[in-house]
């Protein structure tokens, strides 16, 4: 079998192609390696290219020539005047202040919202006067009676003023803290270590409040106390069992005061109601003592005209009353029989007598208001012989 080419076929070339579109392809797969070969481009060329780009004039010879750079000065400070106007926009929240300083000096104070300032000339310093800061100190301080103890405080504050806050003092934070240590270390200073430890904590709190709040007004840091805090105090260890026995019997006292305080809230009312019993009786009695002395005055004053009227008969009458009352209240012994005895056993009779008989309070009887009798004429008109029963 014989095979023929023709002219314009290369016989390693893909079957139906021609010579020259070979050609072509040759060439096409050269480029790339050639574009590898080369060298980066030049930055002057393409600057000098853009200017041409941008309104390049032509020379006589007709050779672009670059325009001038004047003409875009004036866009050019526009465009950065905007964009330096743009960035001195800033937002202060609404719990913060914006301190303002220029060129370092304090400018001025912003309130919250949206400010502007000239970027690069003034600087904005943004400062919560909201937010509750809280501080720790702590350390062994020697107490007023020369024992040591284990103190520790938690101070609160915010900011108050936020120009003397940044620029009084170098550090604010770490002048609270040095000041709230040494006005705890005088406060502690001049306290027993027993006061401290049991009944004085509200006076240690009290005190360190105040002397560091004058502290701080010497330094005005702009600084704002809001709260103080006694955390704990404690013995050194070596003592700690002691001091814990201490605090115990303090403890057992004021449980004894509490219950002997309940005790007489418990038993002074009925004391009072006693008292009052008591004076009510003694008022009751007074006023029937009176009561029973106006009706024997009275009884007398009806009395006074009968006797007037018939003395003998009313003192007879006036004697067997007397008597009545008198014996009705008196132990009595009826001795039977004619033994002669010549000393009465009185202390036995009347031990028995006492045992016997049920003891009784003496119940003064109400006096009898009777009407006198009048004496009548047969008495009178035959008399009998007087019999004087009595001392009248």
């Amino acid at each position: 079998m014989a095979f023929y080419l023709s002219d314009n076929q290369d016989p390693w070339s893909k079957p139906g192609q021609k010579k020259s579109e070979q050609q072509d392809n040759g060439s096409e797969q050269q480029e790339p390696k050639q574009q590898n070969n080369q060298q980066p481009p030049d930055l002057e060329e393409a600057f000098s290219s853009l200017l041409r780009k941008m309104g390049g004039k032509k020379d006589q010879n007709g050779n672009q020539q670059p325009a001038s750079f004047g003409k875009f000065i004036p866009a050019i400070i526009a465009l950065a005047t905007v964009i330096w106007g743009s960035s001195g926009f800033y937002t202060v929240q609404e719990a913060e202040r914006g301190v303002v300083t220029r060129f370092g000096k304090l400018n001025q104070i912003v309130l919250p919202g949206l400010n502007w300032k000239p970027t690069f000339i003034d600087e904005v310093i943004p400062v919560n006067i909201e937010r509750v800061m809280e501080l720790n100190t702590s350390g062994s301080m020697l107490t007023q009676d020369e024992n040591m103890v284990q103190v520790e405080m938690t101070v609160q504050y915010r900011v108050e003023d936020p120009a003397k806050y940044l620029f009084s003092v170098n550090n604010p934070n770490d002048s609270l803290k040095q000041a709230t240590d040494s006005a705890l270390r005088y406060v502690v200073g001049h306290m027993k270590m027993d006061e401290i430890l049991t009944t004085g904590r509200a006076t240690v709190r009290e005190q360190t409040w105040n002397t560091l709040r004058d502290i701080i007004k010497t330094y005005d840091m702009g600084l704002l106390i809001t709260d103080v805090n006694f955390q704990y105090a404690r013995p050194p260890e070596e003592v700690k069992a002691a001091f814990d026995d201490a605090i115990k019997a303090q403890e057992d006292e004021q449980r004894l005061i509490r219950e002997a305080e309940a005790y007489a809230r418990g038993k002074e009312p009925i004391a009072r109601g006693q008292a009052q019993r008591i004076i009510e009786q003694a008022t009751a009695y007074k006023e029937k003592v009176v009561l029973e002395a106006q009706g024997e005055v009275a009884r007398f004053s009806k009395l006074l005209p009968e006797y007037k009227s018939a003395p003998q008969l009313t003192r007879e009458r006036l004697y067997l009353q007397t008597m009545e009352k008198v014996m009705s209240n008196t132990p009595k012994i009826v001795m039977e029989g004619g033994a002669n005895i010549n000393v009465l056993p009185l202390e036995k009779l009347l031990g028995n007598l006492t045992a016997s008989q049920p003891t009784t309070k003496a119940i003064m009887a109400e006096p009898v208001i009777q009407q006198p009798v009048q004496p009548k004429i047969a008495v009178q008109e035959q008399p009998q012989p007087e019999i004087r029963r009595g001392r009248f």
